[in-house]
């Protein structure tokens, strides 16, 4: 590796420019200790730093990059889209196309809003919920990310039936009053909590796959359990699927799960790298949304016309190639190997995966929720990243983030990150 000075002098300018030198809090190392680099270029499943460094890439742009960085045929679209003008402000016809191909991938969605960001989509979502209800309260739960909204950030409650507190500065409580936090895989405190408020809760969002507090899984029955206990109650059942959808299936986790929600919300694979958000289900529910309905949602560059022809490349990309079994089989490949060598190394590992989704816990117990996944060893992690950075793999700077695996790794890429990360466990 060479020294990360050009990442080191670029930081220090950053810093005077930039709160703590970078625009997404995770990517600033605090996590983890030392320094950020900065990325020059990034190709496949590389990415170079400015200072030429090569790293075998597990983050993905957090989610997006599941062909690979500058795929081809996703940079051609954009430079073709592009030519023809990079906004209008007025319907185009990739917009049309875009709704189209969601329709059709996934069932649960019959009219779909495209919009800017995936906070922009669960936001949004939340709030057609409430205003198809008549309800104000939203059930979601420990540690699952729905992006930025104030209503959002909030922190666990003591119990199911605790209201939570703003999770940032800036969020008045009474944002968060309408908000219930209960912990995942949980189904007794679902229970309590609509028995507490009868009548009250217009839905309940969930990532059904949790990627925000690393990664770990639905018990068997669970999401079944959602679904039942929504319609029941003649509340919303909200996929937040983000970062799932198009990753974990074509039809994203509810399809691998086979769960049908209310309403689902979309972002990442389906921007092709660029930004993008997008929420659709019933139709009855969506035609509340203005013009047709009560509920106000707007945005400027909702459809875009480049991003739209970067994410209709993605797509058509990932069903022509037969992406979701390659990307199984990789998957599994990464799994068996990193249980042989911490197993090998005798350091206790918990290391869960969905399709192309993982994370590694260093811990001896199961992680089934946030709790659980507060117990691994992140004086551990730290070293464990740093030592897979210098030996050229590059994964998360946080315990708390899901890693992610392209088409554009090889199985020799998967070879040498079990390699690195057997040298590493040895010397934790």
């Amino acid at each position: 590796m060479h020294p990360k000075i050009k990442s080191q002098e670029l930081f220090a300018q950053a810093l005077n420019y930039i709160p703590g030198g970078v625009n997404s809090p995770v990517r600033a190392f605090r996590a983890v200790g030392g320094q950020p680099f900065f990325v020059d270029r990034a190709r496949g499943a590389s990415v170079w730093d400015v200072d030429g460094n090569r790293y075998l890439d597990y983050v993905g742009t957090w989610g997006p990059a599941i062909l690979g960085h500058a795929n081809p045929k996703i940079i051609k679209a954009v430079r073709d889209a592009a030519k023809l003008g990079t906004s209008f402000g007025i319907p185009n016809p990739r917009e049309v196309d875009m709704a189209r191909t969601l329709r059709a991938w996934v069932p649960s969605v019959e009219k779909v809003r495209l919009c800017n960001s995936g906070t922009e989509a669960t936001m949004s979502a939340i709030r057609l919920a409430r205003g198809f209800t008549g309800r104000d309260k939203i059930l979601k739960f420990d540690g699952c990310y729905h992006g930025h909204a104030d209503s959002l950030l909030v922190k666990a409650g003591s119990g199911a039936l605790t209201f939570g507190n703003p999770d940032s500065a800036g969020v008045p409580a009474a944002f968060t009053q309408h908000t219930i936090v209960v912990p995942y895989n949980d189904p007794e405190a679902v229970r309590a909590a609509f028995a507490a408020n009868p009548g009250a809760i217009a839905g309940i969002i969930v990532e059904p796959v949790p990627g925000n507090a690393g990664l770990y899984l639905p018990r068997p029955g669970y999401l079944e359990f959602l679904r039942q206990i929504t319609s029941a109650e003649g509340a919303l059942l909200i996929f937040d699927e983000v970062m799932t959808g198009f990753r974990l299936a074509k039809g994203g986790a509810q399809e691998r799960f086979g769960i049908r929600p209310d309403l689902s919300c979309f972002g990442k694979v389906i921007g092709g790298g660029l930004p993008v958000g997008a929420f659709g289900g019933r139709g009855e529910i969506m035609d509340y949304l203005a013009p047709l309905g009560p509920v106000y949602q707007a945005g400027t560059l909702s459809g875009n016309p480049v991003a739209m022809a970067a994410g209709l490349a993605a797509l058509a990309e990932l069903e022509a190639s037969h992406a979701y079994a390659r990307l199984e089989e990789l998957g599994a490949a990464l799994e068996a190997g990193m249980k042989e060598a911490s197993a090998t190394a005798g350091v206790p590992v918990q290391f869960i995966r969905c399709g192309s989704m993982f994370c590694g816990y260093f811990t001896s117990e199961p992680v089934h929720n946030l709790a659980d996944a507060m117990k691994s060893d992140r004086e551990r992690f730290k070293k464990y990243f740093h030592g897979m950075l210098d030996r050229g793999v590059y994964l998360a700077p946080s315990q708390f983030e899901a890693g992610f695996i392209s088409t554009a790794h090889s199985a020799a890429d998967i070879e040498k990150t079990v390699r690195a990360a057997a040298r590493v466990f040895r010397t934790l």
